[in-house]
């Protein structure tokens, strides 16, 4: 391992402007070492250490404590603990059997239309200005997994309304806000109260959505978790990717242009490489290891920087250009493993349809102004003011 001239990383307290642009500061360490040490956590820069750790059954979810809920909120801490994204074998395998059913291409294509009439509903009548994430970034994908949940959509509102509250236990923002995981515990007794009750629901009178799919076969408690957990994952990555594409295609006018006949599963694929919705994730390592020449003992923290790798020119060719036609490898956006994202054939979908009509609607645009919360695990914007051309 390589003795770094870099201060310590650290995922807190960064600057407004790195917080908006992190891929200068991965760079600098990257390019000193695929793999930083800093008080006891390893942090993974190269895409190739980044897929070993991903792929390889020695790094899991489990840390061997309660979980990443602190004791004191039971209800949070129970359904994250059930979450499909921090369990291991052999019960991840089982649960994830049971819902691969759910998101087989051929069911997310039978959604496209109704994926298509959600885009198009939020869209209608869209204002000369507005804030694209609360009038189109956010309510999409929620919309979407409502109703693949089978939820009512005069309950969609308050349902994203609690996705959002359920997001501030995050690590990222709980380490700067004391009253986040009494947010999310709140929000979490909603939404297991209502799950719970829909789930009854469902064993009675069953229907064609995911949650009939799971009463039976999961207990209660994991249906749920399942619940929320889908909710929440497709929430907020889709949401990111859809507003820095805007972003990222504002700045590039010949990009834009290229995508407004349609958006293309390549340009889907390099946009969220370009700028991913997620910076980085955690594996604890169960045994000693070696990884790109770093010894990783038993029991370590590892932060796998998906942002980082999705950046390294040693697996991309200038990976700091835009290329919508690229061709030269697959990022880590949707994760590697048996931990490859669920959901990814429905973000790909969802992306491909609600993108395409977005632009098609904005025509020509400016964004005016951008702010980032801080958070450096989900990453995008919460706001985006978008002003369309007369």
């Amino acid at each position: 391992m390589t003795v770094s001239t870099l201060p310590p990383f650290d995922l807190r307290d960064w600057a407004d402007d790195d917080v908006r642009n992190p891929y200068p500061v991965f760079e600098r360490y990257r390019a000193e070492s695929p793999i930083h040490v800093a008080d006891g956590t390893y942090y993974v820069f190269s895409h190739a250490a980044a897929s070993t750790v991903l792929s390889s059954p020695i790094f899991g979810r489990r840390s061997g404590g309660g979980g990443p809920i602190p004791a004191g909120h039971s209800i949070l801490r129970t359904m994250v603990n059930n979450w499909l994204v921090f369990l291991d074998p052999p019960r991840h395998t089982e649960l994830r059997s049971v819902l691969n059913r759910e998101f087989s291409p051929s069911v997310v294509t039978s959604l496209r239309d109704r994926i298509t009439a959600i885009a198009q509903d939020l869209l209608a009548g869209l204002p000369g200005e507005f804030d694209l994430v609360e009038r189109f970034s956010a309510p999409f994908p929620i919309l979407v997994i409502s109703e693949l949940l089978g939820v009512p959509r005069e309950k969609w509102d308050w349902l994203r309304s609690q996705a959002v509250a359920l997001q501030e236990g995050s690590s990222s923002r709980a380490a700067r806000n004391p009253d986040a995981h009494k947010i999310a515990e709140g929000a979490a007794r909603e939404l297991h109260d209502y799950f719970s009750a829909l789930a009854e629901e469902r064993r009675t009178a069953p229907g064609d959505d995911l949650v009939s799919l799971m009463v039976g076969k999961l207990k209660p408690d994991e249906i749920v978790a399942t619940c929320v957990h889908l909710m929440t994952a497709g929430h907020e990555t889709t949401t990111n990717v859809i507003s820095k594409a805007v972003l990222t295609l504002s700045a590039r006018p010949d990009a834009l242009r290229a995508l407004r006949g349609g958006v293309t599963a390549a340009a889907i694929e390099e946009l969220v490489r370009f700028d991913s919705p997620v910076q980085a994730i955690s594996r604890w390592a169960y045994e000693d290891v070696t990884v790109a020449g770093t010894e990783i003992p038993k029991g370590s923290k590892v932060m796998v920087m998906l942002g980082a790798a999705n950046r390294d020119p040693a697996k991309f060719d200038e990976p700091g250009e835009l290329k919508l036609d690229r061709d030269g490898g697959r990022s880590v956006s949707f994760g590697l493993g048996i931990h490859y994202c669920l959901g990814a054939t429905l973000a790909r979908v969802e992306l491909e349809i609600g993108l395409g009509l977005l632009l098609d609607r904005l025509g020509e645009f400016t964004v005016d102004s951008v702010e980032y919360p801080y958070d450096m695990v989900f990453h995008g914007p919460h706001q985006v003011m978008v002003r369309k051309s007369e």
